[in-house]
Formats: structure tokens, C-alpha cells, sequence
């Protein structure tokens, strides 16, 4: 029988990396192991239908099919979120199939449909972006503070061979976390510790049927070929070692990271931080352009190292670095931000600002653009004007009409309308990385 790893109460003081025998076992999971595994990954909300429901991200395949099966037995409060690509001829008719499923199994499923995505490089990178970006509006929508994710152990020691030869720091070393804080909901990957084949052998054993996608099986695609030269057990045991204990590593820095950003640096809601006099270690600086800049992905660690070090302004992935009157500032690079949007409630610009728009407001012509230049001196609150170029603005056709940050507005309905700064990732990991062998108490966000 299939056991997860780690014990609730051990390892208090101390991490524990020894590893059990059956980490990489084909055997069938019982639920009321992953019961125990997803209960340390909580606080969770209690499972009433009056409150709102843990979302799980199902695509129809067997590690996320199976993930949806076993949370079944955990609790009743539970909406499925089924994305379809509209990649292939075929994923229309699997995404229903795969709805029909769940609702089968008594999960309640909404399909997510994308449009906009097309063939060509980097497809599996912008289909990953896109899935994320539909998956947390969905859970904005419903309420869902958390997020189910159905990576497995498999997946987590090719996300480490990957990042290995790619030359990764050590934090890229730690792999995908047990839980991952977004702006407005947390990702929760409870099978981090279960193999590939153990999931589809639990399908099997249940008697349901999944969707296997041919792309899984294309060598063209890196994790595909890194996936068929991991077949040596002792090869991905010591991967998965590898990961535990950068984990652990990871979990301190960060905690010591925040403690330095909390006394030092001040993250402004304009989109903007206040690096101080002077220039924090580039682990910091990093996370900072990250989050000033909208990116998934941290900036090149050697790009950044060179950056500190000469302490001058410049421009890296995006974003400036810029020296004022009192310190330097990361500001984003006006040259950088994305094209305007629709202007409607819920819409995000530049990856980095969400719209708040009042009901009563008329959305014909209205787009999120930059500000751009123009503002005179007394309306930019004693910011720069190339700060404030790179604010969020409501425009009207080619009519710039409210700058919500500043309280500039040319429309008496858009005097309520507001941006909030919500980055895609955190300046620091707020995450739970390695091994959690006890439960884990983190504040919703």
C-alpha cells in the first residue's frame, strides 16, 4: 500500500531527507493517505456549501483525473476547473468528456475555453501562461481561495533535471513547491510525493477511464526527453533528495530575504519600489524586477549580479533601474508594457494591474493603456514624469480621461474606478518547498 512520505510531528527542529522505499511505488493510492497529506497542506475552509469551494485543475489526463477522484474522498465542497486549448481537433470533445466525468464522480466542473492561443515556438510556455491567467480569474470569480494542482513526483524530478541543466540557482533547485502563494489564491500540489504510474494504477483500480494526450509522447519537447532519460529509480530518488534539501534551503533564505524587505524597501501600489540608498544582494534585486517587471520567471542571475555590482542605472528584462533623490528605484520600462487592453472589470494590464470599474461606467471605447508623458507637474503628486508614464490610465479612443493612481480623472463615473498592483509571483517565495512534515500554518492570501 502506498504511504506519502513524512509523519505529522516529526522534524520539528530539525529536516528530515531520509527517504522511504515505496517513494516511486506503481501502487494504487488509498484516500486516506492523500486525506493525510492534503490535511498538512491546509489551513483549509471548512467543507460547507455555504462557503466557498477548493478548486481543482483537472485537464482530463490521469494525474489530474485521479487528483479530483482522491479529493472527492476528502470533501464534498469541491468545483473542477477543465481548460481547453483548442490546440488539437480533438481537446473540444475531450474537455466535455472530461466534464462529464467529474460530474460523474459527483465534482461539479465549469469548462474553461482558450481562443486566443496559436501554434508556434514556445507554445508549451504560452499555453502554460494562459491556463494560469484563466485558472485564477476562474477561481477569482468563484470565490476559491485555493487552488488543487495534480503534479506528481515524476514531474517534479524532471522540473529539477530541467532547471539543473539549464544551470539554475539554488532556488530553481527546490523544484515546484507543495504550495505556492499567487496574489489571490494558493496552488496546492498534494501528490508531489506520488509517482505517475501509482495515479493511473488508482484510476484503474477505481474502474475510470482518462485522456492521455498525444503531445505527452512528442520528443521534440524538452520535459518529453528528459522524462524517457530518467527511467533508473536511484537517478530520480536522488533528484527528488536533491529537491528536499534545496528546499529546505530555499524556505530560510526567503524567510531571511522578507525580514530584509520589510526594514529596507517599500513596494509601491503605483507598480514601483523604493530600493533604498543602497542596492540590496541580487537575490532580492532579483525578486524585486520580477515583480516591478510582471514575469513568471526571475531575470538571468548573472544579468543581475552584473547590475548590482556596478550600481548604475540601467534597464534589465523590462524594468529601470533608477537613482533619485532619496535612493534607487525599480520602475517598469515604458518601451516594455504591453498594448492595451479592453477596459473592462476584472481586465489585467501589463500582467502586473486589475481593473476595479464601477457597474455604471460605459465600456464603449474605454481601454488600459499607459499613461504616457503629458501630465502636468501639479498632477503627478511629486513623482517624476517618467514614473508616472508607466501607470495604468483609463483612455477613451485616443483620449487619455483618468489616471487612477494620481485621482486625475476628466469623467465624473470614472472617479471610482481603480487599479490594484497584483504581480503574477511575489518578491519573495511565499511557498512551502522540500518535504512538510507537519502541517502547514499560512495565511490565505
Amino acid at each position: 500500500m502506498t504511504q506519502f512520505p513524512g509523519r505529522a510531528g516529526e522534524a520539528e527542529t530539525q529536516p528530515c531527507f531520509a527517504l522511504p522505499d515505496d517513494l516511486f511505488s506503481e501502487a494504487p493510492v488509498p484516500p486516506e493517505a492523500f486525506i493525510a497529506r492534503i490535511e498538512q497542506l491546509g489551513p483549509w475552509l471548512p467543507d460547507d456549501p455555504a462557503l466557498p469551494p477548493v478548486g481543482v485543475a483537472v485537464s482530463g489526463g490521469g494525474d489530474s483525473l485521479c487528483l479530483a477522484w482522491l479529493a472527492r474522498h476528502w470533501r464534498k465542497n469541491l468545483l473542477a476547473f477543465v481548460v481547453d486549448h483548442g490546440l488539437r481537433a480533438e481537446s473540444a470533445e475531450e474537455a466535455r468528456l472530461t466534464v462529464r466525468r467529474l460530474t460523474a464522480m459527483g465534482v461539479p466542473a465549469r469548462l474553461l475555453t482558450l481562443t486566443t492561443l496559436t501554434k508556434g515556438p514556445g507554445i508549451a510556455e504560452r499555453a502554460r501562461q494562459a491556463r494560469y491567467a484563466v485558472l485564477a480569474q476562474a477561481c477569482r470569480k468563484a470565490g476559491c481561495l485555493d487552488l488543487l494542482l495534480g503534479h506528481q513526483a515524476d514531474d517534479q524530478v524532471e522540473t529539477i533535471r530541467m532547471r539543473q541543466e539549464a544551470g539554475s540557482g539554488p532556488d530553481g533547485l527546490a523544484g515546484m513547491g507543495w504550495v505556492t502563494a499567487l496574489p489571490d489564491v494558493r496552488l496546492v500540489r498534494p501528490l508531489l510525493s506520488v509517482s505517475r504510474h501509482a495515479l493511473r494504477n488508482t484510476l484503474r483500480q477505481a474502474g475510470l477511464a482518462w485522456v492521455d494526450d498525444p503531445s505527452n509522447q512528442d520528443t521534440r519537447a524538452e520535459r518529453v526527453r528528459v522524462r524517457h532519460s530518467l527511467q533508473e529509480q536511484d537517478t530520480r530518488h536522488t533528484l527528488w533528495q536533491t529537491g528536499v534539501k534545496a528546499g529546505a534551503a530555499r524556505m530560510q533564505r526567503d524567510a531571511e530575504r522578507a525580514a530584509v524587505l520589510a526594514r529596507q524597501v517599500t513596494l509601491r501600489p503605483e507598480g514601483w519600489a523604493c530600493v533604498g540608498p543602497d542596492l540590496p544582494e541580487p537575490e532580492i534585486l532579483s525578486g524585486l524586477i520580477r515583480c516591478v517587471g510582471g514575469l513568471i520567471y526571475p531575470p538571468s542571475p548573472a544579468a543581475v549580479a552584473r547590475l548590482q555590482a556596478a550600481g548604475q542605472e540601467a534597464t534589465l528584462s523590462g524594468v529601470q533601474l533608477v537613482r533619485g533623490q532619496t535612493g534607487w528605484f525599480l520602475v517598469r520600462e515604458a518601451a516594455a508594457m504591453a498594448a492595451p487592453v479592453r477596459a473592462e472589470a476584472g481586465a489585467r494590464w501589463d500582467n502586473r494591474f486589475e481593473l476595479r470599474l464601477p457597474p455604471a461606467v460605459s465600456g464603449e471605447e474605454l481601454w488600459i493603456g499607459p499613461a504616457g508623458l503629458g501630465l502636468e507637474r501639479k498632477d503627478r503628486q511629486g513623482w517624476p514624469a517618467r514614473f508616472c508614464a508607466t501607470l495604468p490610465a483609463l483612455w477613451r479612443g485616443d483620449r487619455r480621461v483618468a489616471v487612477p493612481h494620481l485621482g486625475w480623472c476628466l469623467e465624473e463615473g470614472l472617479n471610482q474606478a481603480h487599479f490594484l498592483f497584483q504581480p503574477p509571483v511575489s518578491v519573495t517565495g511565499s511557498g512551502v518547498y522540500g518535504w512538510p512534515e507537519r502541517k502547514v500554518d499560512q495565511p490565505h492570501t
